[in-house]
């Protein structure tokens, strides 16, 4: 009788974990894949600043990989050249490991991935992804994993992966979190036109354009799928617009380059593109 009532505990012990799981937030057992916090609650989420050896930015979209959660930023957020170094190839970056405050966090994050070091370790790739691969992975401590949901504050998604590239003036969403805002949390969300695309960038105009801190911020197509990491204010040509790293070619370099899991975490709240931005 004794094998039957140990296998009755151990079925009544592995209930009771997955029922704490779902309490906390954390993965139920191994192998499954993460239980997000709600959205209302989660203190870390896409749209939190990231503080990098003192340089500020902004995440954009939560990834897994396994029972491991990720947050994305720009490349550039842990660069240590100037400001106007946008160039990966060039570029001096801090090194993987490299710890990385996240607000709502209770510990610091670490830097796993940067696309920027990625192109340096072989053969120098082509100029476009020299100039607009901006893409680095930063892992949540595991304490924290439970406080985290990938949804997009405002706007909800992202909904997938965008792979056509956006066209001229189609409708761009983003949020942005400078601390150049004061904390004024209506002018985060914004919304914008594309300028059309090439493979590895969209610039696009918004209201109001992304600024310093704002850095690493998604940017979501008209259907609410990710579409660019934010990267860098133009001056010339364009000026007051914001270029995007193109975020499903630079995950797909990720991939390859040492990140094979890495997935996007898709929003638990529907997109909604048709509010507008608190602050208009």
């Amino acid at each position: 009788m004794r094998a039957p009532i140990a296998r009755r505990l151990a079925a009544l012990a592995a209930v009771a974990l997955t029922a704490a799981a779902l309490i906390t937030g954390t993965a139920t057992s191994a192998g499954s894949a993460p239980v997000w916090a709600p959205a209302a609650t989660a203190t870390i989420h896409p749209g939190v600043q990231m503080f990098t050896d003192g340089a500020q930015c902004t995440a954009n979209y939560v990834f897994t990989s396994g029972e491991d959660v990720f947050i994305g930023y720009a490349a550039h957020c842990a660069g240590t050249g100037a400001a106007t170094d946008t160039n990966g190839c060039d570029a001096d970056s801090l090194p993987l490991g490299t710890p990385v405050e996240i607000d709502g966090a209770s510990q610091p994050g670490t830097l796993v991935y940067s696309s920027w070091l990625a192109m340096q370790s072989g053969p120098r790739p082509a100029d476009d992804l020299c100039n607009y691969n901006d893409f680095a992975v930063v892992q949540i401590a595991q304490a924290d994993e439970g406080k985290v949901n990938p949804s997009i504050p405002h706007w909800g998604g992202p909904t997938g992966i965008n792979t056509a590239g956006t066209a001229a003036l189609e409708q761009v969403y983003s949020y942005g979190n400078s601390s150049l805002r004061f904390g004024i949390t209506q002018l985060s969300p914004k919304t914008g036109v594309s300028l059309g695309s090439s493979p590895w960038t969209h610039p696009i105009y918004t209201v109001s354009p992304g600024i310093p801190g704002d850095s690493g911020s998604a940017v979501l197509d008209s259907q609410g799928r990710a579409a660019g990491v934010l990267s860098t204010l133009a001056l010339a040509r364009l000026a007051g617009s914001n270029n995007a790293s193109d975020v499903g070619r630079a995950l797909t370099y990720a991939q390859s380059h040492g990140m094979p899991g890495l997935t996007l975490a898709l929003g638990t709240e529907a997109f909604n593109g048709s509010q507008l931005p608190l602050g208009i």
